[in-house]
């Protein structure tokens, strides 16, 4: 059975796609910390490639705006022709445009491109206050807003974009957003950075039944910082890259909200300039690509799945010859195991920094103890097996509580990643194995494969794996030789877990 291990049947989203080709269509500024130099970092920062066609010339730095430089419009045509005849593009981002002869182009290059991701940062106005586009061009803007899928306007640009004064207050601001996403029939990204107080909410907008919900608002801390030249940029272009890999409004904004909040935290440590500095676009990299340490975890993993596929457990498992006294163990020693299990996952829902995963896995740990009841109902309550707890299920949750009791999210999370990926992974494969033999009807333990194959099973695999490397990637060298030790001996144990019926049963 080791040949069905070409491949992982699960593998990382982020390293299993293309990476997003994303052109950004703005102003240029040469202190880097907005425009264009923003935008690209950005893009890099969360895997894509950035490309830039340049509508403006700033000359300013994190004091303010000095001069701007419009170039030829047909200089900008030929950009956006050169770029579109060659490359293929995933996403748009649309930054500063300058004038009406801009922004009319822009629109005439959009609709003939008809790019799948397109995100519009209405640039009118600087952080330093500097109006950025010019009063007659007001009109060209409003004409573009419905070719984005979705626009992120400061409070100070939505108030302009409909003709209206600022927002004094949140619930203000949401319903200006509702009214320019009804105009324009697309998504608003409302954001309350220009608000007092010590939060500072997201929110997408959408009346037109395109989200699951008309708002979806992401609570957020605000960052006492001067240091936030260039947020708009990099969290409209983040977006887009973003956007191009999940096609899901409200999951990319999940996914870069912390990565912005983070990038501000850290924006002192960068020291550029003597006012409003730029944000850290590469706070959590340390030299850690997305994907790439899942993709160690699962070379540390195929050495036990080898075993695993080995193990003449699972080999009479896939037949349907296994004896049946090995399978009441197994699901015995599986109900206490999970009954453990649950509290480890609770335990990481409880360090979850972010709402996405603190809701998974509270979810998985209430789903670990639905399991337990149902396999006591359904197969032990009516079959004669041995409820003390085994050997290797007693010290396969102890190591999982030894994890939980560190303190380290991410330590958790690889100590508690094999339960998924091998499980789904086995599951995959001996579900596989049944029905190229036919699906036979009198094949004992059809139920458990049918469990382990289900695509919803497989899609929290997915998301396991992706949490565990993104903390991976916030982690310290330290935390993440942790990380490895503490998932190959869940690997380990998982190997010893499908062996122990052999022994005990």
């Amino acid at each position: 059975m080791t040949a069905l291990l070409s491949s992982p049947v699960y593998p990382l989203v982020t390293s299993s796609r293309a990476t997003p080709r994303v052109l950004s269509i703005a102003g240029s500024d040469p202190s880097g910390g907005a425009g264009i130099q923003a935008d690209l970092k950005s893009i890099a920062a969360h895997g894509g490639y950035g490309m830039a066609a340049i509508t403006a010339l700033t000359a300013q730095n994190t004091m303010g705006v000095h001069a701007v430089h419009v170039p030829p419009v047909e200089f900008l045509r030929q950009q956006l022709e050169a770029i579109s005849s060659d490359i293929d593009i995933d996403a748009v981002k649309i930054g500063m445009l300058g004038d009406a002869a801009v922004i009319d182009e822009v629109r005439r290059w959009l609709e003939e491109v008809r790019p799948a991701v397109v995100v519009l940062d209405p640039v009118m106005v600087a952080t330093s206050g500097d109006r950025l586009l010019r009063d007659s061009a007001e009109k060209a803007l409003r004409s573009l807003l419905p070719l984005a899928d979705l626009i992120t306007p400061n409070l100070p640009e939505l108030a302009m974009l409909l003709g209206e004064p600022e927002a004094p207050d949140w619930s203000s601001a949401l319903d200006q957003g509702k009214r320019l996403a009804a105009e324009c029939g697309n998504t608003v990204l409302v954001k309350g950075g220009h608000l007092a107080g010590s939060e500072c909410p997201d929110a997408l907008v959408n009346t037109s039944g395109l989200l699951r919900q008309d708002v979806v608002e992401i609570a957020g801390p605000r960052v006492e910082t001067q240091n936030s030249h260039g947020t708009g940029c990099s969290l409209s272009s983040a977006l887009a890259t973003v956007q191009a890999r999940t096609g899901d409004w409200e999951a990319s904004l999940r996914e870069v909200k912390p990565w912005l909040l983070q990038a501000l935290m850290s924006s002192d440590a960068l020291e550029v300039g003597q006012g409003s500095g730029p944000v850290h676009h590469f706070h959590h990299q340390q030299g850690l690509k997305p994907g790439a340490f899942a993709a160690a975890l699962w070379n540390h993993a195929t050495p036990e799945l080898e075993a695993i596929y080995s193990l003449r457990f699972i080999q009479e498992l896939q037949s349907g010859a296994l004896p049946e006294p090995w399978f009441n163990y197994y699901l015995a020693q599986d109900a206490i195991y999970l009954n453990g299990y649950s509290r480890v996952l609770a335990r990481a829902g409880a360090l979850a920094p972010t709402e996405e995963e603190q809701l998974f896995w509270a979810k998985a740990s209430q789903q670990c103890l639905e399991v337990e009841s149902e396999l006591h109902r359904n197969w032990l309550g009516s079959r004669e097996t041995s409820t003390v707890t085994g050997p290797v299920t007693k010290s396969y949750v102890d190591h999982l509580l030894a994890s939980s009791a560190s303190g380290s999210y991410a330590v958790i999370l690889a100590a508690i990643l094999p339960c998924y990926w091998l499980y789904a992974e086995v599951g995959q494969q001996l579900h596989t194995a049944y029905v190229d033999a036919g699906a036979p009807a009198n094949h004992a333990y059809a139920d458990w494969l049918r469990t382990y194959s289900d695509e919803d099973f497989a899609e929290a695999t997915r998301k396991a794996i992706n949490f565990t490397d993104s903390a991976a990637v916030e982690a310290s060298d330290g935390e993440r030789d942790a990380m490895v030790e503490a998932f190959v001996q869940s690997c380990r144990y998982e190997t010893a877990f499908f062996d122990a019926p052999r022994l005990f049963a």
